[in-house]
């Protein structure tokens, strides 16, 4: 059925068609972002790479045709905590071919992807996770990564909280090392869940060690009242002294009105020699759990400028009234929330900054029964269609630059595997989404958070059709566990 479905849409032809390549995608308007190729060329795929990028149709045992179709890099989601079947699921159809868990990270990296390291539909990887690791030394138990088979993280606990001594952050060194020599992506930090916790010399040793191994600390600033850039300027200062590169996780989620002042920031730190970069999000609330530091510890109205009618409890959609929260805090303390905080003019400030990435942080999905944040099913259909097209925000070139290849070229010094990606190319490899720019659009919304995107017709992860008008090709898993030792 599948391979007739291929033939209708465009059939291979000549005698020696099989022989030529395992699939070919004629007459697409391909975009590569780092050559500037925008116009139609013809795709030969063959062992999951892209070996021709021709001016004249090719031929092939398989044929899509993506006639008025848009062929760019496969989607590269660098921030997302839903390495789950139903979260690669809802990402693949929106034209995610990697999923990254960078902010949280893991310890042991893998563990992130224990739920698909089965039948991985896309690509995965994550960073090494401080926060495992200080649960490992301060609790003196192993939670690998927040959801482990069965076992979750308490934000609560000890590692979320206590401060380390400095024997144990000496011990967390060398976790977190164990963690660099075992092919994690640099180390992750959720330092605003741990703000009370995590000492200067805790903060400098985490750099410092990234410094020395010349990987990225990806961080979660520490929080205050809005637009305050002071947990900007600490990490940027600790950067600058240890020479570590540093990502600054969903910027506007934290900068809020403050984002031209922090941009601004970041752009002197750069002209200093830092290395620093950052994302932003598509959807405007933000989705974490009810029991963070920022809610259990401090007067978080203020630091959203926002009241508990703002909140919904993810779970259901509904949205909280004073009681219901403070019922829902004691009850159910790893339930997630929305917190609807955001305005459009800060996401339009942030997109027009020449080099921001945007991504998911797509919350745990594992059952559609439950509610859970948009992002996971229209994060970068929603880019593409209310923000390139409908508003004009971005062009569509570099737009897609931000989905792919600012991602794969700030992960490729430290992990080779990503030199291939984020591009169409001559050897490289085959993540590839094909889309109608006239139609695509996301129809995930706040309240209907499963619902898939229009206009994302195709999406092909390391060569194998995954996604074929727009829904899932049964029992296809393609999708390879990522590291820095990944060729």
């Amino acid at each position: 059925m599948f391979l007739l479905l291929l033939a209708w849409l465009g059939p291979a032809t000549g005698d020696n068609a099989a022989s030529a390549y395992t699939l070919v995608i004629n007459n697409g308007r391909v975009i590569d972002p780092e050559t500037g190729l925008d116009g139609v060329r013809h795709l030969g795929i063959r062992d999951g790479r892209i070996v021709a990028v021709s001016p004249l149709p090719l031929v092939g045992h398989e044929v899509i045709n993506a006639r008025d179709r848009v062929v760019a890099p496969g989607f590269i989601d660098i921030h997302s905590h839903s390495l789950t079947p139903l979260g690669q699921y809802r990402n693949v159809l929106d034209g995610v071919t990697t999923q990254l868990e960078m902010e949280a990270g893991a310890l042991p990296a893998e563990a992130a992807g224990d739920s698909v390291a089965a039948k991985p539909i896309i690509n995965y990887g994550a960073s090494v996770g401080h926060f495992a690791a200080r649960i490992q030394v301060i609790e003196g138990r192993t939670l690998p990564y927040f959801f482990y088979r069965g076992e979750r993280a308490d934000m609560a606990s000890p590692a979320f909280t206590q401060v380390a001594t400095s024997t144990e952050i000496a011990s967390l060194r060398t976790e977190l090392s164990r963690g660099l020599d075992g092919g994690g992506l640099g180390i992750g930090l959720l330092l605003d869940y741990m703000r009370d916790a995590v000492s200067a010399a805790e903060l400098r040793m985490i750099f410092a060690l990234a410094g020395e191994r010349r990987v990225p600390v990806f961080v979660h600033v520490r929080r205050n009242l809005p637009g305050d850039p002071a947990g900007l300027d600490e990490v940027l200062l600790v950067a600058g002294q240890t020479g570590a590169s540093v990502f600054i996780c969903h910027i506007t989620h934290n900068a809020m009105g403050g984002i031209a002042d922090w941009l601004d920031r970041i752009d002197r730190a750069r002209a200093k020699g830092i290395n620093v970069t950052t994302e932003t999000l598509s959807y405007l609330a933000g989705g974490t759990s009810i029991s963070a530091d920022v809610f259990r510890k401090r007067d978080w109205r203020a630091i959203f400028d926002i009241d508990y009618d703002d909140v919904q409890w993810v779970a259901t959609g509904e949205w909280l009234t004073e009681k219901s929260w403070h019922d829902y805090a004691s009850t159910q303390p790893a339930g997630m929330v929305n917190h609807h905080y955001l305005r459009e003019p800060w996401l339009h400030t942030a997109l027009r900054w020449p080099d921001m990435m945007v991504s998911t942080d797509a919350l745990p999905a594992f059952d559609t029964r439950q509610m859970t944040n948009p992002n996971i099913s229209g994060s970068f259909s929603r880019l593409l269609g209310r923000y390139v097209r409908d508003q004009g925000i971005l062009e569509l070139a570099d737009a897609l630059s931000r989905t792919s290849l600012k991602q794969a070229q700030w992960l490729e010094p430290f992990a080779p595997v990503f030199r291939r990606k984020g591009r169409i190319q001559p050897g490289m490899d085959a993540d590839l989404v094909i889309f109608n720019p006239d139609t695509v659009a996301a129809r995930a919304d706040y309240g209907s958070p499963w619902e898939a995107p229009l206009g994302m017709d195709w999406v092909l992860v390391n060569g194998v059709v995954t996604v074929a008008n727009g829904s899932l090709v049964p029992n296809v898993a393609a999708g390879r566990y990522l590291d820095s030792g990944t060729e």
